[in-house]
């Protein structure tokens, strides 16, 4: 496995992260369990999770994911062989069961937040503590263009200190942003080189080929500002696995059980997926290994966040640090880029 540095932080992380979001949802803690162990003993030091996870977020399971997480420290007391990142959860997306329901970015939501997670993941500190999404309205969870609208939102100056005074209680190490656009990213930048105040590591957000929109402004941030990808819906939600192929819904799949998972869905990703699919298979690999090692091997990337709902998939998955793919398959991949960008962004 290869380690990456975290951002400017002394801190190296492993070039996949084991994402958790379908714990206590689609995955009970055993199988959390399982898919912990087994990512250790491949090399994986990296673990994210959310303070609104599982998904789809239900009030009846928030929490639960966290939980799972905190029950298996406890279990195997290897706390300290771990890079624990977490994240605060932002206004909207239907949550109207987390802090009352008007959520911000602000001191006394941010300290309530990080002392629930704390609570559940039975840990004294978090390593990278991100904003799961701005507060603000801006394009985001599958909008391309950006529509302005006038609107009050906690000042990203206050969100800072609040988080900076967290650091400083030695609650979490590291922030991080996720969800993010370029504005957002080099403003935050921006206020902690000036004030001192703490400095993003990372910037959480979708990266797939289906999805390549981070290239077009924040790739060059990540790069000259060190603060690198972490890329989420490497597989664009399993469908660049090839298990979804035209048209196909297996059972107890993701797509299959929540209908609000439309966003790689539409009829021009589809199409495109099915290619990528193709393509793959032509080159002799396995379609999930090829869009996984695509997104690794990118410059601004400091890791990518595999998800998987049993060990076969976590399997495949690991495999694709070791895939190289050949620079005929790289032009191929451009080639299909070129003919349908961003078909689900």
């Amino acid at each position: 496995m290869e380690y990456r540095q975290l951002g400017r932080s002394d801190l190296k992380v492993s070039a996949l992260c084991l994402g958790s979001m379908t714990w206590g949802e689609q995955n009970s803690e055993a199988e959390g369990f399982v898919q912990i162990d087994r990512a250790r003993a491949a090399g994986i030091n990296f673990l994210d999770t959310a303070e609104m996870y599982p998904v789809p977020p239900r009030g009846e399971t928030y929490g639960a994911t966290e939980r799972i997480i905190g029950n298996y420290f406890k279990a195997r007391g290897n706390r300290s062989d771990w890079v624990l990142a977490s994240k605060v959860a932002g206004p909207g997306n239907g949550i109207d069961y987390i802090r009352g329901g008007s959520l911000k970015h602000n001191r006394r939501h941010i300290a309530e937040a990080l002392d629930a997670s704390l609570k559940r993941l039975q840990t004294d500190w978090i390593d990278l503590y991100q904003l799961h999404w701005p507060e603000r309205s801006t394009n985001f969870f599958g909008q391309l263009g950006y529509r302005h609208q006038e609107q009050d939102f906690t000042p990203l100056q206050e969100t800072l200190e609040a988080l900076g005074e967290q650091v400083k209680a030695g609650k979490i190490r590291h922030i991080g942003l996720s969800n993010e656009t370029p504005w957002g990213t080099m403003k935050f930048l921006q206020l902690a080189d000036s004030l001192g105040l703490p400095r993003a590591v990372s910037i959480q957000n979708p990266y797939n080929l289906l999805n390549r929109s981070f290239e077009v402004g924040l790739a060059e941030v990540a790069i000259r500002e060190q603060c690198g990808l972490l890329a989420y819906s490497p597989l664009a939600f399993g469908m660049l696995s090839g298990k979804y192929e035209n048209g196909a819904r297996p059972a107890n799949a993701r797509i299959t059980l929540f209908s609000r998972f439309a966003r790689y869905t539409n009829p021009q990703a589809q199409a495109a997926c099915d290619r990528y699919v193709h393509l793959a298979r032509e080159h002799g690999v396995d379609p999930a290994q090829m869009a996984l090692a695509f997104v690794t091997r990118q410059p601004f990337v400091t890791s990518n966040i595999i998800g998987a709902t049993n060990l076969e998939q976590l399997e495949s998955n690991l495999g694709s640090a070791s895939l190289e793919l050949s620079e005929e398959l790289l032009a191929a991949i451009e080639a299909l880029h070129r003919e349908q960008p961003n078909p689900a962004p």
